[in-house]
């Protein structure tokens, strides 16, 4: 794509999406890739098909995966989700029978593996199962049971192997928890009471319990009728955090007022006596002045007392940063470490510049420490694979995306979690791999 002023900023530098499927296996390894890690390292994005799109958000699904086995990068693929949007590229996202078509999804957002299925998740429509080799399976609502979105951001317990979920709509019911077992039935469709058609993005899991996020992020009709972001912030929408037992009910939620903000995505959430924890990316506001009005996200920590009913609100850090994960393992459970993409706040026309980092918070020594990835080479949202045999919660390994300016290619890299070196255990050439959202490690035990 020649880079004009025409060419919207998120389309810019490695924004730029690829129009090639690829499939290579003869992929340069540099350094050792650890024996234990057996699966795939997959993550979404968005890539418009037709090479434009009119916000970050719209472009269609790609999946860019690799595959790893017996110390080797076996291979690595990327392939667009076949949603409505491949067939017919001229559907328009904004539409309202498109909106209302489950299974027209951009499936651009996230990819997890539960239950045997990969899924290419997006929060408007139904999930779309994938193979093993990136191919689309095709959408599924449950065997007829899932009547509406379903999230981007599921949460699947690492006791019970739930996959807790829910899904927001600008029609009623504007929220509806969900919960799928272990095996990948969906057991429980539960309409939740809202003030309004919020953007809930994500939310929160504990052990016992589910938190929302009822934010002032509303979906504006004059928005959407004008081809812009149809989610606008409103000043008169109270912030709330909503709690309900994980097999609740909507009359057993109970609501805590919180300071007026926006979450994107905690990073993890955990019960500590009567009161709930939750370590969350935090935004002063969102779309305030339009749909690519983003300020910068910080790690706060909000504590819900639940016998007072308050919720303590603390800035943990002032530096940027995103797309906060935690070990799978400590999904729900109390965490010691979280991971966090520092945000690049550089100039998009001059990648050459930008210098991406890793940040791993230590919240029980109230520490930070990080991996800087170098002039010119900016990362993505970290994911961690644990070791064999690891004895800490932070015995594993974090693994990403990494794009090089001076190459105009990327590469697959991981990190020792333990020690944070910025010094990667491995490094997978691969051509250039575009920025994106949200990925997972899928074990071959989870999804092969």
């Amino acid at each position: 794509m020649a880079m004009t002023d025409d060419v919207p900023v998120h389309l810019r530098g490695n924004g730029a999406p690829v129009s090639d499927e690829r499939t290579l296996t003869d992929l340069r390894v540099i350094g050792r890739i650890p024996e234990e890690l057996d699966g795939r390292y997959l993550r979404n994005g968005a890539n418009p098909i037709t090479g434009m799109s009119d916000h970050p958000f719209f472009g269609d699904g790609m999946i860019h995966g690799i595959r790893i086995r017996g110390g080797r990068a076996e291979w690595y693929r990327n392939r667009y989700v076949r949603t409505p949007f491949y067939e017919n590229p001229e559907l328009n996202i904004l539409d309202p029978n498109v909106m209302l078509d489950m299974r027209c999804s951009k499936a651009n957002t996230h990819i997890v593996g539960h239950a045997g299925q990969i899924l290419a998740l997006e929060e408007g429509h139904f999930p779309y199962v994938l193979d093993g080799n990136l191919d689309t399976v095709g959408a599924t609502d449950y065997r007829g049971a899932l009547k509406g979105p379903f999230t981007a951001h599921p949460k699947i317990c690492p006791t019970t192997g739930e996959m807790l979920a829910f899904g927001y709509s600008f029609l009623e019911p504007y929220l509806t928890y969900l919960r799928v077992s272990a095996s990948g039935e969906l057991v429980q469709v539960e309409p939740i009471t809202v003030g309004g058609p919020t953007m809930v993005h994500d939310f929160n899991v504990t052990q016992n319990n589910v938190v929302f996020m009822d934010l002032p992020a509303v979906f504006s009709l004059e928005a959407a009728m004008r081809g812009d972001m149809p989610i606008a912030w409103d000043d008169n929408y109270p912030a709330r955090l909503g709690v309900m037992p994980r097999n609740g009910t909507d009359a057993d939620v109970k609501w805590y007022d919180i300071n007026p903000c926006y979450v994107f995505h905690p990073m993890n959430s955990y019960e500590q006596g009567t009161k709930i924890i939750l370590d969350v990316a935090r935004f002063p506001y969102m779309w305030r002045n339009g749909g690519m009005d983003f300020p910068e996200p910080m790690l706060w920590r909000f504590t819900i007392d639940t016998v007072t009913g308050k919720v303590h609100e603390e800035q943990i850090d002032d530096r940027p940063a995103e797309f906060p994960r935690v070990a799978d393992a400590n999904v729900g459970q109390p965490h010691r470490f979280g991971y966090m993409m520092g945000f690049n706040t550089g100039n998009p026309d001059q990648p050459e510049l930008a210098e991406g980092a890793i940040i791993k918070y230590d919240r029980t020594a109230g520490t930070k420490s990080t991996i800087n990835l170098g002039r010119g080479r900016v990362g993505g949202e970290p994911v961690f694979a644990p070791a064999a045999g690891a004895k800490n919660e932070d015995d594993g390994y974090l693994m990403t995306f990494v794009y090089d300016a001076a190459k105009n290619a990327s590469e697959y890299v991981i990190f020792d979690a333990a020690t944070m070196s910025s010094e990667p255990v491995a490094r997978v050439e691969l051509p250039r791999v575009p920025s994106g959202f949200h990925g997972s490690w899928v074990p071959a035990s989870v999804a092969d």
